[in-house]
């Protein structure tokens, strides 16, 4: 029997059907169904490996999941927005910028509270994962205000990798952006990404970062985007993505 013939036999594993639905990557999917807050045609369910039906009515706190295939879109996060569905301090979070009748979207990756910029969402829990994964190497791009203006050993220590975590990072490629202020701006294109990672590059070649905006994700970028919007991605954007991601 085929694989494909497999599944639609035995059924598929939940935390795989939440990820396609859009809940997230399948690990934070193992996570809500361990916490009781998944249920499969209206009965809750708790032990991971659970198989459903390609067919079932996956819910999330009592949301049902609506399959309408793959959505991407791309939000211009401002300032002041948590990367996160909701938020225990009351704290406005990005999801209160899309729509609240669409489909269950996860986060790729994440923005710092005051970072602005590029932040991908998708349905597909899966492409979310993959876009992350190390060997992937998706292009990020900022532009950066920093403290101060860089020496040639500054740029040259991040064009080299910085030691972070007891390992280096991957080589940043710099540019500098003409200013008249007595700050750098600056464009680093990243092919990674760690826990705070641009500003903790900066600030171990001595140079903290005042301002920062994520400009382009892969072939995503802010053009015609104003900080609070959001717009679907072209399927040439996604599928561009999706070869980054080896897909």
């Amino acid at each position: 029997m085929t694989r494909g013939g497999d599944e639609a036999s035995r059924g598929i594993r939940l935390q795989k059907r939440m990820a396609q639905l859009g809940f997230g990557s399948r690990r934070a999917c193992d996570r809500l169904i361990a916490e009781g807050r998944v249920t499969v045609d209206g009965a809750r369910v708790t032990e991971l490996g659970t198989r459903v039906s390609p067919s079932a009515r996956v819910a999330l706190d009592g949301k049902v999941a609506e399959d309408v295939g793959t959505r991407c879109i791309v939000l211009h996060k401002p300032p002041g927005y948590l990367t996160a569905r909701t938020d225990p301090q009351g704290r406005r979070t990005v999801y209160d910028l899309l729509p609240k009748d669409g489909p269950f979207l996860a986060h790729v990756g994440r923005l710092d509270y005051q970072t602005e910029g590029v932040l991908l969402f998708t349905n597909d829990g899966d492409l979310a994962r993959t876009l992350l994964l190390p060997d992937a190497r998706v292009p990020r791009v900022y532009d950066v205000k920093v403290r101060g203006q860089l020496s040639p050993d500054a740029i040259a220590a991040l064009e080299r990798g910085v030691p972070l975590d007891g390992r280096a990072t991957l080589p940043v490629v710099v540019e500098r952006i003409p200013t008249r202020s007595r700050h750098d701006w600056l464009r680093l294109t990243l092919f990674e990404g760690r826990n705070r990672h641009v500003r903790r590059i900066l600030e171990a070649v001595g140079h903290p970062v005042n301002r920062l905006r994520r400009a382009a994700f892969g072939p995503v970028d802010l053009e015609g985007l104003a900080p609070g919007s959001w717009r679907p991605l072209a399927p040439d954007e996604v599928s561009s993505l999706r070869a980054m991601a080896g897909g």
